[in-house]
């Protein structure tokens, strides 16, 4: 039993002994896959078409949709909404300018169809002191001298800044031009307040 226990330290020693000493190894050879146009190395191999490869597929049928008259002309359909702004000021021929302007019913605000068209809203002050459409400065005023009933209700920031001012005195900011449904003509006069 003794030889066998020795035969067994013998061989821990040697394992010992030869993590101790130097390896003696050639260095190892290292694969580097090709690299790709953007640097990155990659295994992939596109595939390769040949006529034989092309003949065996099916052929793939892709339809487009056309628009039809139909689709086109309901975008045509909606309820347009005539709009005239008559100027503040008299002009030189005696008569008050016109501008005028359409719009798709219930879909924009009376401040932004006027900024679209680059027609005038505010008055001196109003161009540095305005709040930008959000109803809070009372700057935008407008007075609709026909098409009343094609506008929304007044609203609450409305009420408070037109209080004492007449009926058809809106903020423009406010007003949404049509319902979706209805379409007419409506008459405004820009800066009522300058009109004499």
């Amino acid at each position: 039993m003794r030889a066998s226990t020795s035969h067994k330290i013998d061989q821990t020693t040697k394992k010992k002994n030869n993590m101790d000493a130097p390896m003696h190894t050639s260095r190892p050879s290292i694969f580097k896959p090709p690299k790709t146009s953007h640097g990155h190395r990659n295994n992939y191999s596109p595939p390769t078409l040949s006529m034989s490869n092309m003949s065996k597929r099916k052929p793939v049928l892709v339809s487009f949709a056309s628009l039809s008259s139909e689709s086109s002309s309901s975008e045509l359909q909606k309820p347009q909404i005539e709009l005239e702004f008559i100027g503040p000021k008299v002009g030189n021929d005696g008569s008050y300018p016109v501008d005028r302007a359409r719009a798709v019913s219930g879909e924009k605000l009376l401040r932004t169809i006027m900024a679209d068209n680059k027609i005038e809203l505010y008055a001196t002050y109003g161009k540095v002191m305005n709040c930008g459409g959000g109803g809070s400065c009372g700057t935008c005023i407008v007075e609709i001298l026909h098409g009343k009933d094609i506008l929304n209700e007044r609203t609450d920031a409305e009420l408070r800044y037109l209080k004492k001012k007449p009926k058809s005195w809106r903020l423009a900011c406010q007003t949404i031009v049509g319902n979706k449904e209805n379409s007419g003509k409506v008459v405004v006069q820009r800066i009522p307040q300058w009109k004499k």
